[in-house]
C-alpha cells in the first residue's frame, strides 16, 4: 500500500508470534545483558519475579512482524524515527505476541510530492489480548502513481 491508500484511521494487524526462553536469553546477552533478562534464578529475585524480555527484543519482534504483514513495505522511504515508545507489561518465555497499527494522521510532502509522512500508532499485545507495549512511528511512504 501507498501513502495515498493508508487513510487516517485504517488498521491492520499482524500475525503472532512466540517469545521462547532461549531467544529472549540470546538477545539479552549480545543487547541487553541485565541479570533479569539473562538468567532465570536471578530474574526470580528481581521486582519482576521471573525471566522477561527485553523491551527493545519486544520492540523489535514487532517491527518484524509488521515488516512480514507487508502493509507499507513497497512505499517506504525510510522513517525518521518514533515516539512515544512505552513497556506496560513485562513480557515472559512463551508470551505470544502480536501488532495492530492505526494510521492517525498523514501528510504529503510540500517539497517532494511523491511522497509522504503517515503516522501509525502501534499497540503490541500478548496471547491474552493485554497491551504490552505501544509506540508511534513516523513512515516516509512513495506516493501512489
Amino acid at each position: 500500500m501507498t501513502f495515498d491508500d493508508l487513510t487516517e484511521g485504517f488498521t491492520f494487524e499482524t500475525e503472532a508470534r512466540t517469545l521462547r526462553e532461549d531467544d529472549i536469553v540470546a538477545f539479552a546477552r549480545q543487547w541487553d545483558p541485565q541479570p533479569f533478562h539473562l538468567d532465570a534464578g536471578a530474574a526470580a529475585q528481581s521486582p519482576y519475579g521471573g525471566l522477561i524480555a527485553s523491551g527493545f527484543h519486544t520492540l523489535l519482534t514487532a517491527f518484524v512482524l509488521t515488516l512480514e504483514a507487508g502493509i507499507w513495505n513497497d512505499a517506504s522511504m525510510g522513517s525518521p524515527g518514533m515516539d512515544e515508545l512505552r513497556w506496560l507489561v513485562p513480557v515472559r518465555p512463551g508470551d505470544r505476541l502480536r501488532a495492530r497499527g492505526t494510521v492517525i494522521a498523514r501528510t504529503p510532502s510540500q517539497s517532494r510530492p511523491d511522497r509522504g509522512r503517515t503516522r501509525i500508532r502501534y499497540e503490541v499485545t500478548n496471547q491474552d489480548g493485554t497491551v504490552v507495549m505501544t509506540y508511534t512511528a513516523t513512515h516516509i511512504l512513495r506516493r501512489g502513481t
